[in-house]
């Protein structure tokens, strides 16, 4: 919160939801086989600030754990500690389908937080997107062209306590028909609200980051406490990365992949001498990094 309050008060928190699969090896606590990925995992819950992607939290969970375990709690904290600092801020929540669980749209809706999360189809969705699937397929033999259509519905699952608002996409592509749906209680329309929710494949890019640059994915201590202060530890290192590509970007670079600049930036040789009032840094007087570390020392421009 304190680095998003640096440029003043945000108008909104988006607070993207995605998992992500840690392969475990041997007979690590907590260790288990998911069939999806195929292989025996953690299975991670990591938080992002959708706006700037910034990590907020990573929560290590076992490895067959649904996808939604744990996130109501992690979100609780959130909340709270957003609302103790602006009260009246809006909080929105975005999620694929792993977080469609009644639960998650109750704690939304009584802590007053807008939600667009995917919805997994279904027999009787996929008789309500079969009309629009079919003029979407109309147009495609038409034109020879991917045809996207979107739509919307009043639609109410079986163990939800009452209707609520689903946005569904119905694309006739030339190698078959791809129809999706979103629960929300987003007011925009049905076109606007899917590409909002598209938009938060761009986690994956983060998780990459994540686990490439930071080596998130190296948890093999037996112990999974021990491996759950790795996945802190780890999340921290990507902070204070994500930290120096934003003072770069301040100061005219391009936007990074934190890989390359761990690579450019940190991994050269160097001679680290600490003194009672400040550590100074000894670098070799030409290396490859050199430039970026003569931008990170020139003042911030103004605002």
């Amino acid at each position: 919160m304190a680095q998003r309050a640096h440029d003043g008060v945000p108008t909104r928190i988006l607070l993207d939801l995605d998992s992500t699969d840690d392969p475990t090896h041997g007979r690590q606590e907590g260790t288990a086989y998911h069939g999806y990925y195929a292989q025996h995992m953690y299975h991670p819950l990591l938080v992002f600030d959708g706006d700037t992607h910034h990590l907020i939290t990573a929560l290590l969970r076992p490895g067959t754990v649904h996808a939604s375990r744990g996130a109501i709690g992690v979100l609780r904290v959130l909340m709270r500690a957003i609302r103790a600092r602006w009260p009246d801020l809006p909080i929105e929540l975005r999620a694929d389908s792993g977080y469609g669980v009644p639960r998650m749209y109750q704690f939304c809706e009584r802590h007053r937080s807008t939600y667009t999360i995917g919805l997994a189809t279904n027999a009787r969705l996929a008789v309500i997107a079969a009309p629009l699937l079919q003029q979407a397929q109309a147009v495609q033999a038409t034109t020879g062209e991917t045809a996207r259509l979107t739509a919307e519905t009043a639609y109410q699952a079986g163990s939800w306590d009452r209707e609520r608002r689903v946005v569904y996409k119905a694309e006739a592509l030339s190698k078959g028909p791809n129809t999706r749906f979103v629960v929300t209680t987003r007011t925009d329309k049905p076109a606007a609200l899917y590409a909002f929710y598209v938009d938060r494949g761009e986690p994956e890019l983060w998780i990459k980051d994540l686990k490439r640059a930071c080596f998130a994915d190296r948890l093999s201590d037996h112990r999974f406490w021990a491996n759950t202060f790795r996945l802190i530890l780890h999340a921290g290192v990507y902070w204070l990365l994500d930290t120096l590509r934003r003072w770069l970007a301040a100061r005219g670079l391009p936007h990074l992949q934190l890989d390359t600049l761990r690579l450019r930036l940190l991994k050269i040789g160097g001679r680290v001498r600490e003194w009672a009032a400040y550590v100074r840094l000894h670098l070799a007087a030409s290396h490859p990094g050199q430039a970026l570390w003569a931008r990170l020392a020139l003042p911030p421009p103004a605002s």
